[in-house]
């Protein structure tokens, strides 16, 4: 099989009206009026940030759900998306076609076509890289740089279930023996648990209630790095009660397990939950919109003057520090 044979089989399907059947060197696409383009793009490396063995129709689906949560944090809903593709050479017919079964299944549920991209071989691992676009009414994009003091923090979902997650496929992946915790968890949290490492639910739901935020982004590479990451950019400081950042009963039972999980699941990777910065006064109309969405959020802390200096208060009620607050690739 040619390119073009395996773009007009697996990929011209997934197309949207500006990806013009993929049969040119471009993608069109006009805005919405009154409205901005948001653009993100992440790229994904076999070993680095999935297994070789993961399912194929996961691995797509990851790919795209990590863009659509940076889309999310910005308030702006999905236009589409291009894909750079570098396939190894023991790729096959049977894996292209999940990969491009479950990257479809997630843009069609999220609304977000395939606009175009490229195809290539590789003589490295498996790589690819999503460049997405959405769009959000001019001047309303939701940035890092916007939080106050007095503003409260929430996060959305619970946290730390993907690092669990990613410990548990590790040890499935290398044929190890698991770590003594995973022994008291059910069959179900364990499922719970890697699938939630495996395939990420961009936050999208909650773009009308991100509208009163002043800040936001999407906790992609731990919390504790994150929240600072936020705080750093716009000049305050986060004040934050580690015991009210939300757990999954499969992530508490862990915990309850071994005690020594908590600083790997909120400064671990891969929750790809919304974390932002709402006024005193927007606090109310927030947490309605949330509810509406079905998606839980949880107030965790407020943010403070600079001069305040930060304060994370442990689960034992002093203040905690953190070496290593967030995962990094160098």
């Amino acid at each position: 099989m040619d390119e073009p044979e395996l773009i007009a089989r697996y990929f011209a399907p997934l197309a949207g009206p500006g990806g013009l059947g993929l049969r040119d060197d471009a993608a069109l696409l006009a805005p919405p009026p009154g409205k901005e383009l948001v653009l993100t793009a992440d790229a994904l490396v076999a070993g680095v940030h999935f297994f070789q063995q993961d399912p194929p129709g996961k691995i797509a689906a990851k790919a795209l759900a990590v863009n659509l949560s940076d889309l999310a944090a910005k308030a702006a809903e999905p236009l589409g998306f291009l894909l750079t593709l570098a396939l190894p050479r023991d790729w096959s017919l049977d894996w292209l076609e999940a990969f491009s079964r479950g990257l479809g299944e997630m843009a069609s549920e999220n609304h977000c076509p395939l606009l175009g991209g490229d195809t290539v071989a590789t003589p490295g691992p498996l790589t690819l890289s999503i460049t997405a676009l959405g769009a959000v009414a001019v001047g309303a994009m939701k940035r890092r740089t916007t939080a106050s003091p007095g503003d409260a923090l929430y996060v959305s979902g619970t946290i730390g279930d993907a690092a669990l997650g990613l410990i548990l496929r590790r040890a499935e992946c290398s044929g190890e023996t698991p770590p003594r915790w995973a022994s008291g968890l059910s069959c179900e949290q364990r499922e719970f648990l890697v699938g939630r490492y495996l395939l990420p639910r961009p936050r999208l739901a909650l773009v009308p209630a991100l509208r009163a935020a002043s800040a936001a982004m999407d906790v992609s590479d731990g919390l504790i790095g994150d929240l600072r990451a936020l705080a750093r950019a716009s000049g305050v400081a986060a004040q934050v009660s580690l015991s009210r950042i939300p757990l999954s009963d499969a992530a508490s039972a862990a915990l309850a397990a071994d005690p020594g999980l908590f600083d790997t699941m909120v400064c671990g990777g891969d929750d790809y939950e919304i974390l932002c910065a709402v006024p005193p006064q927007a606090a109310a109309a927030f947490e309605n919109f949330s509810r509406d969405a079905t998606v839980p959020v949880t107030a965790i802390g407020a943010l403070a003057a600079a001069e305040a200096g930060e304060l994370l208060t442990g689960r034992d009620g002093r203040k905690q520090n953190f070496l290593r607050d967030r995962f990094s690739h160098f």
